[in-house]
């Protein structure tokens, strides 16, 4: 390969999608340094990576070397798709205020835009496809050029695409997600899951407004830097491969729907938890995961709450 590689895998499922990227990344992906690294540290595994998701609600969506906690992961999904850390973001006019640069709800939900406002990208994107089901033109973005080029902790995932088209009698959400920079082993699984439940999200609301039934596709995430860091090769090696070589697919995943009751239960005390989290500006907070976009609290590309991007 002239260059990084660039990877292509595919899956039925999360999971499998997800090991399935995590295999190919460790055979053939090349060995770079990155500004994370310690002294000791050795190089990481890095390509550019398209891993496609052909049912995103087919199970078991869920991998048992999930980067945290089945609580983590309803954490991490409330933070994307419902905004519950929102008010951890930093205000910019403020040089002292150390929160959060940014979460991926904000920047899709609230895109705020010198002398525009905030603009809920996710509802106008909906909102074209109602309207026009085949147009290429229903995305949204992360990036703010006037901010994150500088930043100290810019966002990972940059963009959403979506587009219906007929199979059959129905209608079919496609989903395209882009990443920057993706943690693949400490944050890439939270953030597919996350993302898929925001895909069932925008597709609940085309319907509402279309007043027509529409059906997830497959998803497809994009990242341009798909890494596993040298620090973490040895526990990768030790843990993910040799579950590979000692455990069945079934051993090693979860079912969503078995689970679910458990995820569910533990939103009353996320949402408490959430709500003492850094609510004087100038409080220092940890940074939105690498995972999920922020899928717990350290920098998103760096890992989830586990760590997420």
């Amino acid at each position: 390969m002239n260059g990084i590689p660039v990877l292509s895998v595919e899956g039925n499922s999360i999971a499998q999608a997800w090991e399935n990227s995590l295999v190919a990344l460790y055979e053939s992906g090349c060995a770079l340094t990155t500004e994370y690294d310690g002294a000791h540290d050795p190089p990481s595994k890095d390509a550019t990576m398209i891993l496609t998701v052909h049912d995103p609600l087919r199970e078991p969506r869920i991998h048992m070397d999930l980067p945290g906690g089945f609580e983590d992961l309803e954490e991490y999904v409330m933070e994307v798709c419902e905004g519950i850390k929102d008010h951890l973001v930093r205000d910019p006019a403020d040089k002292t205020d150390t929160r959060w640069e940014y979460t991926y709800h904000q920047r899709l939900f609230r895109y705020d835009v010198p002398t525009l406002g905030p603009i809920d990208q996710i509802d106008r994107l909906a909102s074209r496809l109602a309207e026009t089901p085949h147009t290429r033109r229903a995305q949204a973005i992360t990036w703010k050029v006037w901010e994150d080029s500088a930043c100290y902790d810019p966002a990972c995932l940059q963009s959403i695409w979506c587009r219906i088209t007929p199979v059959a009698d129905e209608r079919v959400l496609s989903m395209n997600v882009r990443f920057r920079s993706n943690d693949a082993y400490k944050a890439a699984l939270m953030n597919i899951f996350a993302l898929v439940r925001l895909q069932e999200q925008i597709a609940a609301r085309i319907a509402e407004l279309s007043g027509e039934p529409v059906r997830l596709g497959r998803y497809c995430h994009m990242a341009d830097s798909y890494h596993i860091y040298g620090k973490d090769l040895a526990e990768f090696e030790a843990r993910f491969l040799g579950a590979l070589r000692k455990r069945s697919f079934a051993e090693r995943t979860v079912r969503y729907e078995d689970v679910k009751p458990l995820m569910d239960q533990a939103r009353p005390g996320i949402l408490r938890k959430v709500e003492k989290m850094g609510r004087e500006p100038n409080r220092s907070n940890p940074s939105p995961t690498n995972q999920g976009p922020h899928a717990s609290q350290t920098p998103a590309d760096k890992q989830p709450v586990p760590p997420a991007n």
